[in-house]
């Protein structure tokens, strides 16, 4: 057997060291590896591994935030200064329940229709409770969160017609919780956050009433999984490449359409203005920016900030993150200035 050159075993050593930086994702913060900390800790298992039925019994991220919490010696309580109550919804071939928060004072308040995340196959609002509850108080709006019909029960275009049919039940009810039908924005996280901006498109191609603005936290818009952030967060955590797969996977979405992945559209002319909330640790980080370019290029204004040291899911973990706090100020003064505008 010939010897390997030194020469080459350092180059091919050089490669496989370069191969495995390249596959690191940026350093979180510290208060943000708390988090990540926290959430290893409960043990998940790789998502991609499992049945949707499965994925959803595992730890979330939420999870983590309260055991963080628990560990500084606060309280796992939900924020104060906000009241909740839940109301069903007709959709196409059932109902779904929306959860409504309402904070305090004398209204009537504008309304922002809210989408969780959970790349249309896991999660719910109890999961993503914390964003609408800050916003809700940070933005003096009322904030109904969907419990929109999720995949592969309910694949595509189940999500997405539930989510333009709560929205057309809230311009219709909102006198009934002590809304203004008047104002109404639409928003979420990741996949809701496509949603959100999904919704839009609907009102504006249907000629129905548009929303005021459209508050997209780190969306779903695209499927370019080669792109830089898919590549540079391609192992990154809460959030990776091969979980990115297995939801769209099991979405079962149509790839062309562009109210699967907005960045398909051949216009988004006509949309309402936007907030875009990006994380720096985040696959989705590119094509965020590249939608909010997209936007201003077909006259879309757009509110575009990217966090640095934090990572998908950083939305909604103000009370361990300083940068989580900082991002919800952010939309919800930007929410303020959209109703204030219209009143």
């Amino acid at each position: 057997m010939k010897a390997i050159p030194l020469a080459l075993t350092a180059v091919a050593a050089a490669f496989v060291w370069n191969t495995a930086q390249a596959q690191q994702p940026p350093k979180a913060d510290a208060d943000m590896q708390k988090v990540l900390d926290a959430l290893s800790s409960l043990n998940p298992k790789p998502l991609d591994t499992l049945t949707p039925a499965e994925a959803r019994k595992q730890p979330t991220p939420a999870d983590a935030v309260k055991k963080v919490l628990t560990q500084m010696g606060k309280s796992t309580a939900p924020e104060p200064g906000v009241n909740l109550k839940t109301m069903n919804v007709p959709v196409k071939g059932g109902s779904v329940p929306v959860h409504i928060f309402t904070p305090e004072g004398k209204g009537p308040f504008p309304v922002m229709v809210y989408y969780h995340g959970g790349g249309f196959v896991i999660a719910d609002t109890k999961v993503y409770e914390a964003s609408p509850r800050a916003l809700a108080k940070m933005s003096k709006a009322i904030m109904v969160s969907v419990d929109y019909r999720r995949a592969p029960e309910h694949p595509f275009p189940t999500a997405p017609e539930d989510a333009y049919a709560a929205y057309l039940w809230v311009i219709q009810h909102a006198r009934e919780f002590n809304g203004d039908p008047a104002r109404v924005a639409v928003g979420g996280e990741s996949a809701g956050g496509n949603l959100a901006t999904v919704v839009s498109m609907m009102a504006r191609d249907k000629q129905a009433q548009l929303p005021l603005h459209q508050l997209l936290v780190y969306p779903v818009v695209n499927d370019d999984m080669n792109n830089t952030s898919y590549q540079r967060n391609a192992n990154a955590k809460p959030l990776n490449k091969a979980m990115m797969g297995w939801f769209f996977k099991h979405y079962g979405a149509d790839p062309k359409s562009p109210y699967a992945l907005p960045m398909k559209a051949a216009t988004l002319k006509g949309l309402p203005p936007a907030t875009i909330v990006a994380a720096e640790i985040d696959p989705l980080l590119t094509e965020g920016k590249q939608y909010a370019d997209k936007l201003k290029q077909d006259g879309v204004p757009v509110n575009y900030r990217a966090w640095s040291g934090v990572t998908h899911e950083f939305f909604g973990m103000g009370a361990v993150v300083p940068k989580a706090k900082e991002a919800e100020q952010f939309a919800a003064d930007a929410l303020a200035k959209a109703f204030a505008a219209k009143r």
